[in-house]
């Protein structure tokens, strides 16, 4: 089960098609390019960065996944969780991010 924050980061490239990507994932269809930035999936890391499609698995009906981010092509995923990172750190001081983001 895909859940989304309320402050959704994305990429520059991505911003355009932003609502249509969110549309594709929340309704299981195959997208081309489209990074998910999430709360890590072990509880020791901050964030996993997948290529949506992976999200079509069935593994992820029976999970929840909390998308923070969206970049188009995992490069701009790298660098949009390192703004992200950045962002928190300034504003708390810490790298909760889960409290930060939710």
């Amino acid at each position: 089960m895909v859940k989304w924050t309320s402050k959704l980061y994305v990429g520059d490239k991505m911003s355009k098609k932003k609502e249509k990507a969110i549309a594709s994932i929340n309704n299981r269809e195959a997208t081309f390019g489209i990074y998910c930035i999430a709360f890590a999936s072990h509880p020791s890391n901050l964030f996993d960065i997948m290529d949506a499609n992976e999200l079509l698995f069935p593994h992820y009906k029976k999970s929840e996944v909390c998308i923070v981010g969206l970049a188009k092509g995992k490069d701009e995923a790298v660098n949009l969780v390192q703004d992200m990172l950045m962002e928190v750190y300034k504003k708390t001081g810490d790298f909760n991010v889960r409290t930060y983001f939710t």
